[in-house]
């Protein structure tokens, strides 16, 4: 299986392809506004505005409101930013600030996983710095995505290093939770160590899981076979024997992307989405039952 997995990994990485991408394939650039959202630049680099789609609930003048960051997958290439705007719209329901982010990526700028991790931290930042502006509470702030958006929200979390410089490093761009979909979390992978050398380990979470790191919930399919279930187990188990909590909950039979909406029957996106309130929930972000409903 790990064979299998270095290879697509670096048929992926080298020729840009959609083996991980989870929403269709884009070398365009991403949208600059959603529907339903506020839309921010968060970060320029060069020519390039990096945006940030704001979901906030009806009630504007609520404060103190929990907030969760989504990043999307595309194996660090490619990837669309609406991946998570459905989640965020229900979230946003349910009293919560959702945010989805915008990020480089190889195929429309060239970049390597590197630049990703400091852009991710980089929308951490500026959320936690603008946290009065939207009504959040800066120590209610989590970060999710899927699959390399995955591996960078887990980043946020516990990788050291990668912030921009000329940011106000006072403030912290780390989440206080976590809600991952098939993350990428070991990068021990030969592709990435030919870009990245050394480097790649300096930004693959499995390697830097410390005690203190935030909770995390986990959506994986056993039978995804671009990121093996057995780094959703290997994360797990490792957050655990530090004293951190982390829930990992398996698809049977389920691959790549099985979450995202529109896929198939629709169950896993609700399921998903539902644990994911439940997640918030038991952390007190969000209080009451689901009211999601599946159409």
């Amino acid at each position: 299986m790990r064979k299998s997995l270095w290879g697509c990994l670096g048929w992926l990485v080298c020729c840009g392809l959609a083996a991980w991408a989870q929403t269709p394939a884009a070398t365009a650039p991403n949208p600059t506004t959603l529907p339903g959202a506020e839309s921010h630049v968060y970060k320029t680099v060069g020519e390039t505005k990096l945006y940030l789609h704001v979901f906030r609930p009806t009630d504007r003048k609520l404060k103190n409101l929990p907030a969760i960051v989504f990043f999307f997958g595309g194996g660090w290439t490619n990837g669309n930013v609406n991946q998570f705007a459905r989640h965020s719209e229900y979230l946003a329901s349910r009293g919560m600030v959702a945010i989805v982010a915008d990020y480089r990526v190889k195929s429309r700028h060239g970049v390597t996983p590197l630049e990703c991790v400091s852009d991710a931290k980089s929308a951490m930042r500026w959320v936690r710095s603008h946290a009065k502006e939207f009504g959040i509470d800066a120590h209610r702030l989590a970060a999710g995505g899927g699959s390399a958006g995955g591996h960078l929200a887990a980043a946020t979390a516990v990788i050291n290093g990668y912030e921009e410089k000329g940011e106000d490093l006072k403030v912290s761009s780390r989440p206080n939770a976590l809600a991952l979909f098939n993350p990428a979390l070991d990068l021990d992978f030969p592709s990435l160590e030919q870009m990245l050398g050394g480097k790649r380990q300096e930004i693959s979470p499995q390697q830097h899981v410390t005690k203190g790191a935030p909770p995390a919930i986990i959506f994986h399919g056993t039978a995804d076979t671009t990121v093996p279930f057995k780094q959703a187990e290997a994360f797990c188990a490792t957050m655990k024997q530090h004293g951190n909590r982390c829930e990992l909950m398996p698809f049977e039979g389920r691959g790549h992307g099985f979450f995202n909406y529109g896929r198939g029957d629709g169950k896993d996106f609700y399921a998903t989405l539902r644990a994911t309130d439940e997640f918030l929930v038991s952390l007190g972000y969000l209080k009451g039952a689901a009211t999601l409903k599946e159409k």
